[in-house]
């Protein structure tokens, strides 16, 4: 048993009336804050003003705690473990400690502290904050492991030689030593219980956590969850029916979508069967302007449906996309397929490890997740056995990707199909077994949980987080209809997740999750259209005279509107170009998003220029916009609607062609 093991000593959780009663005499008492670029005592550790603008903006102090490499003494030296405290702004005791821990694995935690803040800003009166870099990610020293950070692509020999360059180091990195992490940190900053929130991989980390250091929490949040690993899930055996119900549920959900021939499936394998005949090298540009080289087949089309990235665009836009594509038009599909490959790239344009560690990501992988083969043979036998169970698979459970063959799945990215990652990894030493996540016979802890899952996720599925909320006695699964991955920060659709995780940590109940139920569809694409004359009319108002042909220009319009805004996330403060031409710029607003267009093109023959002005979530949207094309599609038009509701309805009034015209049709 590694010496870890038995100093934090892991087991049942305590009774409720001993972790009260550890919770009152453990929660540090009222902290003045020193004056400025003086440092802050909390419990044994002495904190500085942090260097970050963006944490000292926020009042945070910043500390680096030294713990060691390897706690069996093996591999010498510590590491700096970068954290962010955040003392809470109320008078009188401090209720507890509220911890963020980031998805990936990869990411640093302090990255995200924007949406962590937000997250817990109606709770931090009472509750100090503590977000950490895990050992291997941003300020924790971060792996750079050079060939794999830089890579146009992840190989399985890229991977290989990261682990050969880490050496000894390689199963060093691990979840369960960056959780060790956290607990030493909290017992150093008399910091505990704490109210644990995880999302994605967090919630990996989370549950390590749970099982390692069960007294230290008061409760945990678990946001997009997966299982540690369950018998068969090393084949991800959730990932194909969750991606498959992705569609076909956002179609059943969508009017247009519903009111065609079969299922969003159905809808989507002519273009498959044609991507399998006829695949094609070319360039493709994505909405940023950008190039790229790619192979248009059954691959490219499984990474857009299995790689959620962009995650609205392309539930919102990949049934009408793959019809246009059979029909003759690839550039919305063509355009799908260049933004994903942007999308699930994790590194960002500098390729700095301490923004995303591809090492580190490779490193918790090899050592951390379940695998089809056995991690502890040398790679040669690894390799054959991979190859027996590969095929044992296509005979027992071919369609485990469908409708995509297990071959089409495993030519997706690594990192995105999971099972043929680590397959050259070097073997770990005896003294770290791959997969051992706790002492064997760890039970998970009686700790009050909840696991929020979006029906729309296809990234950490409604199954995967069942599977994990039945590890713990006293958690309880919220499903958040509409819902994708990860449902409780601000970049989710609807605020309903945030509100169920500050009721949980307040009350350690789940309270009224009605809303759960009220995140409005998602608004698909009706059509992909190269000439307006090809779409269908707005529905001229009462009373009102319109030609068919100025009612045509006012859906294109709209849905021109609709190109960009669903995009708007990816672009704050950014250009973009638009589907067939022209160009937006997005700028953050207080409570949404202002997008100025020129001469976007959403079809061939009008462009679309003006501004819109559109909340995130909920409230009132408006575009005015100038409509330039045949002579009876140009003139002003002002489009109106209310953003959040289900099946939103948008007025139009404008003046088209020296007509008069009013209508109405689905929101942009």
């Amino acid at each position: 048993m590694p010496d870890a093991w038995r100093r934090t000593g892991p087991g049942a959780a305590p009774p409720a009336m001993a972790l009260a009663l550890a919770f009152l005499f453990t929660t540090p008492l009222v902290r003045a804050v020193p004056a400025a670029n003086a440092p802050l005592q909390a419990g044994g550790l002495r904190l500085q003003p942090c260097a970050a603008a963006a944490a000292k903006a926020a009042g945070a102090w910043c500390g680096d705690y030294a713990r060691p490499v390897d706690p069996h003494g093996a591999v010498a030296g510590t590491l700096p473990i970068y954290f962010e405290f955040y003392p809470h702004s109320g008078a009188g005791r401090a209720l507890g400690t509220l911890v963020a821990t980031e998805g990936g694995p990869g990411y640093p935690a302090t990255a995200s502290r924007g949406e962590y803040l937000a997250l817990f800003a109606p709770l931090r009166a009472a509750r100090d904050v503590l977000i950490m870099d895990n050992r291997g990610t941003g300020h924790s020293g971060a792996i750079d492991c050079p060939p794999l950070q830089a890579a146009t692509a992840i190989t399985e020999s890229l991977v290989a030689d990261c682990g050969t360059r880490l050496g000894a180091r390689a199963p060093l990195f691990s979840t369960t030593l960056a959780t060790d992490d956290l607990a030493a940190l909290l017992e150093a900053l008399d910091a505990g219980p704490v109210d644990l929130y995880g999302d994605s991989y967090g919630t990996f980390f989370a549950q390590v956590f749970a099982l390692r250091h069960p007294r230290q929490l008061r409760s945990l949040v678990l946001d997009g969850a997966y299982p540690l690993a369950d018998a068969g899930f090393a084949w991800y055996p959730s990932y194909g029916p969750s991606m498959r119900d992705k569609f076909n549920l956002a179609c059943a959900r969508s009017d247009a979508c519903r009111a065609l021939p079969g299922d969003s499936l159905g809808h989507i394998e002519p273009v498959l069967r044609l991507l399998r005949a006829h695949p094609q090298q070319l360039r493709a540009r994505d909405s940023t302007g950008r190039w790229h080289a790619l192979t248009a087949d059954a691959t490219a089309l499984a990474i857009v449906m299995y790689g959620s990235a962009p995650a609205r665009a392309s539930v919102r836009e990949l049934d009408a996309a793959a019809h246009a594509y059979v029909a003759g038009d690839r550039v919305p599909l063509l355009r799908l397929m260049a933004e994903t490959q942007s999308g699930v790239d994790s590194r960002d344009a500098t390729q700095s490890p301490q923004a995303f560690s591809a090492g580190l990501a490779a490193a918790v992988m090899c050592q951390d997740a379940p695998q089809i083969f056995d991690m502890a043979l040398p790679p040669t036998k690894r390799m054959a056995e991979r190859e027996r169970a590969v095929a044992e698979r296509k005979r027992v459970a071919p369609g485990t990707y469908a409708p995509f063959t297990i071959d089409e799945y495993r030519r997706m990215p690594l990192d995105y199909s999971f099972i043929d990652e680590c397959v050259q990894w070097p073997s770990p030493p005896l003294a770290w077994p791959p997969g051992q996540l706790a002492p064997p016979g760890t039970t998970y802890p009686d700790t009050p949980t909840l696991v929020v899952s979006g029906d729309l996720d296809n990234m950490t599925p409604v199954a995967d987080g069942a599977a994990a909320a039945r590890k713990f006695a006293r958690a309880r699964q919220v499903i958040i209809r509409n819902g994708l991955h990860v449902n409780a920060l601000p970049h989710s659709r609807s605020a309903c997740g945030a509100e169920i995780v500050r009721t949980f940590i307040e009350t350690l109940a789940v309270g009224d999750t009605a809303c759960a139920e009220a995140v409005p569809e998602m608004r698909l694409v009706p059509r992909f259209a190269r000439r307006v004359a090809e779409l269908p009319p707005a529905a001229a108002m009462t009373g009102r005279a319109a030609e068919l042909g100025r009612l045509r220009a006012i859906t294109a319009a709209a849905l021109a509107v609709g190109d960009v805004l669903v995009r708007a996330p990816d672009f704050v403060d950014g250009e973009g170009v638009g589907l067939r031409g022209g160009t937006f710029h997005v700028t953050r607003t207080a409570d949404g998003y202002r997008l100025m267009l020129q001469d976007v093109k959403w079809t061939e023959d009008l462009c679309v220029s003006g501004s819109v002005v559109a909340p995130a979530r909920v409230g009132p949207a408006q575009a005015e916009l100038q409509l330039l094309g045949a002579r009876a599609y140009t003139g002003p038009l002002r489009l109106e609607w209310f953003e959040g509701g289900p099946q939103a309805q948008a007025s139009a009034h404008g003046r088209l062609g020296g007509m008069e015209i009013a209508a109405t049709l689905d929101a942009p």
